[in-house]
């Protein structure tokens, strides 16, 4: 009766196997997640600085927002490139 099991290979050393196989994979998991959390607070702390504006970008908001006609808007790009 017990003899047939271990032709299957579902005898005690295949479920000492699978055993081993899923404790291997769960302490993988564990260090995975580890991992990709320490990485995903580093980036969250230096991500959450707005990006840097160059005055280019600054003077196309005023003239976008009316702030400065274009006139002046043509005179400063002109000043900020040469």
């Amino acid at each position: 009766m017990w003899g047939d099991m271990g032709s299957y290979g579902w005898g005690w050393g295949g479920m000492m196997g699978f055993g081993l196989i899923s404790m291997v994979l769960f302490w993988v998991l564990i260090i995975l997640g580890i991992v990709i959390l320490v990485k995903w607070i580093a980036s969250g702390s230096s991500g959450s600085q707005p990006p840097v504006k160059t005055a280019l970008d600054i003077l196309k908001e005023r003239y976008a927002r009316g702030e400065i006609g274009k006139q002046e808007f043509e005179e400063k790009k002109r000043d900020l490139s040469g």
